[in-house]
């Protein structure tokens, strides 16, 4: 079935209904448009919802408790939902809005042209039956005359009254009309002949072929519009893998609420570490004054309290004031037990349990903050032995008042911490254990940063390794602050000069050889009642587990003692991270080879000690 031999004369028809068809290719292209819009605005406000609802700084001692995590992570998964809906719009835009507004301008431009040719046809043979109908009213008329001139020429020959003359006037005034007639007649029938070859051909020929070109594009249409329908469930099931997901994240969070797990924690938390009040004493009134009679209370149900106790040993009925916000249900408030012990040095003003956990915290902050001031003064130690061996890079004594404020800080800190340790101990029955495995965790840590500043020490490549150093070296804010101007010229001339082999990388940072003035063995870090004994000059004990995995981002060829080359998209062993010298120490699983290279040449993945 064609258009063009079941529909030859519903021109018009056709064309209002290929308008009508692209009109609603049009309003298509609008739903998914206005879809578009409410996917963004309901990825938009989810991530407001997630963004109104995340926990403030203050209630960060609420992470602890399990519904509190649980609920963290929902709102990292509705957030990874509010992408997904924000991925349906952008691909909705991009595979179906513009290929229906660049469908909607095709069929419109395709659609003008079938029509204006349908109508050059139509007016053709409308002209063509015009002209033929000129023709026919002249062959009528002429007809007419020459009937008339036929009349007129009999009534005259029949006369007999009439001259010769006008008989033959008649004569040739009938001859005259029929020829006329015969003309019109001879016109008449050629148009008529060349009229019905052209309306064959334009029913039968060339108005089908319009026809059948519109029918051709409005097929078009109609399965864009069911391929457009099928891509958008197709753009919007994708997404479903990654929902399911972010769905089955919140499931697995909820499920990991413990109860009985909060419960003790909330014991930790709160539990001040006395003993409940003994039994109140009989009061014997007999014979005897008011105050005559009363016993003393037993020295337990008097010791210290943090608040006033009623008789029974409860704290006093203090009304707390509400926290506001999701996360302060679980919150701390003015008259928390875990609010006391600011005033105090020694926190002597909190319960026991409390003053233990506010030690172990103190404790722990000034550990970190003598790693960090170790580490500092590593980097001094490096830019100094630098200047050293190259004095035109920089002055050692610009370095030296630095050094000193550094090992000013760290014996404070050492103080500080013996300080605190000892009220640690003094809250644990002056049990060194604690004491022993903080001081430990220390002396590890700050003896890895000097071994590891050693290994680069030994691993030397001459005068130009030491200026690459301290290129390195220079890059700390931290250390290099004091710089004069020349200073900072002729390192950043050095850097310019020299050709790095891809996008960040590192230059070399091997320091100097391990000399006498380099100052290494001061920055050992010792704690009280620990051995002072120097650092080994080079570990040589068993493999260490690996920390994580690496991929080489770029090819590294080993120039100096101590690195290892490696091929670009080589996966390697992190064994050692980086300290900050821009260095990361990895072993290659075939044959165990170890060493280090740029860490900006690879690309880490630590593994989770959650």
């Amino acid at each position: 079935m064609s258009w063009g031999t079941e529909l030859w004369d519903q021109y018009d028809n056709l064309s209002l209904h290929t308008q009508k068809g692209i009109d609603f290719l049009e309003k298509y292209g609008q739903f998914i448009r206005e879809r578009c819009n409410i996917e963004l605005d309901y990825a938009g406000k989810l991530r407001r919802l997630v963004k109104n609802f995340q926990p403030k700084k203050k209630d960060e001692e609420d992470y602890q408790y399990s519904p509190c995590r649980a609920f963290k992570q929902v709102m990292i998964e509705v957030n990874d939902l509010a992408g997904q809906h924000e991925v349906i719009a952008e691909n909705l835009q991009s595979d179906v809005i513009r290929a229906v507004a660049v469908l909607v301008k095709d069929l419109k431009d395709e659609r003008k042209k079938h029509l204006q040719e349908g109508s050059r046809m139509m007016t053709s043979l409308n002209n063509q039956i015009s002209t033929l109908d000129r023709a026919r009213k002249n062959y009528e008329k002429a007809s007419r005359e020459a009937e008339r001139a036929l009349e007129n020429f009999q009534k005259v020959d029949a006369d007999m009254n009439l001259s010769r003359a006008e008989v033959e006037k008649q004569r040739m005034n009938m001859t005259l009309k029929s020829q006329l007639c015969e003309e019109t007649k001879n016109e008449y029938a050629n148009q008529l002949q060349r009229t019905n070859e052209l309306q064959n051909q334009h029913y039968h020929i060339l108005l089908p072929e319009v026809f059948r070109h519109l029918q051709e594009l409005d097929e078009k249409r109609i399965k864009d519009i069911k391929n457009f329908m099928i891509h958008s469930v197709e753009v919007e099931k994708k997404v479903f893998p990654i929902i399911n997901k972010c769905l089955d994240g919140i499931v697995n969070a909820a499920q990991k609420i413990n109860e009985k797990e909060d419960t003790l924690l909330v014991i930790e938390r709160y539990k001040s570490g006395f003993q409940p009040p003994g039994d109140i004493p009989f009061e014997d009134l007999n014979g005897r004054g008011g105050d005559s009679g009363t016993m003393p209370l037993p020295i337990s149900s008097v010791s210290f309290r943090p608040e006033p106790m009623t008789v029974k040993g409860t704290m006093s009925a203090n009304k707390l004031k509400k926290r506001v916000g999701l996360f302060g249900i679980f919150s701390s408030n003015k008259n928390n037990l875990s609010s006391y012990g600011d005033n105090k040095e020694d926190f002597s003003d909190l319960p026991p349990n409390q003053r233990k956990k506010k030690l172990q915290m103190k404790v722990e902050e000034i550990t970190a903050k003598i790693q960090q001031e170790t580490a500092a003064r590593d980097g001094l130690m490096k830019m100094k032995v630098v200047y050293e061996s190259n004095p035109t890079m920089g002055d050692p004594m610009t370095i030296e008042g630095q050094l000193n404020e550094s090992g000013h800080k760290l014996d404070k800190l050492r103080t500080e911490l013996q300080k605190y340790q000892g009220f640690l101990d003094d809250v644990e029955g002056g049990s060194p254990a604690g004491r022993r495995h903080l001081q430990a965790q220390v002396t590890h840590s700050t003896h890895n940063n000097v071994n590891g500043l050693q290994r680069k020490h030994r691993n030397s490549g001459g005068s130009g390794g030491e200026e690459e150093s301290l290129s390195r070296s220079a890059s700390d804010s931290s250390v290099s602050n004091n710089h004069n101007q020349n200073n900072h010229n002729n390192h950043n001339n050095h850097n310019h000069n020299h050709k790095q082999s891809a996008p960040g990388t590192p230059l070399p940072a091997h320091g100097c050889s391990n000399s006498p003035e380099s100052g290494i063995g001061t920055s050992h870090t010792s704690l009280p009642d620990s051995d002072d004994a120097p650092a080994p000059d080079y570990y040589d004990a068993e493999l260490l587990p690996p920390l994580g995995t690496c991929r080489a981002l770029y090819p590294f060829e080993a120039t100096s003692e101590g690195s290892i080359p490696m091929m670009d998209g080589e996966e390697l062993l992190i064994i050692e991270l980086d300290q900050g010298d821009g260095w990361t120490r990895v072993r290659r699983p075939t044959d165990l080879e170890e060493g280090f290279v740029p860490t900006s040449y690879i690309e880490c993945q630590i593994h989770s000690t959650c």
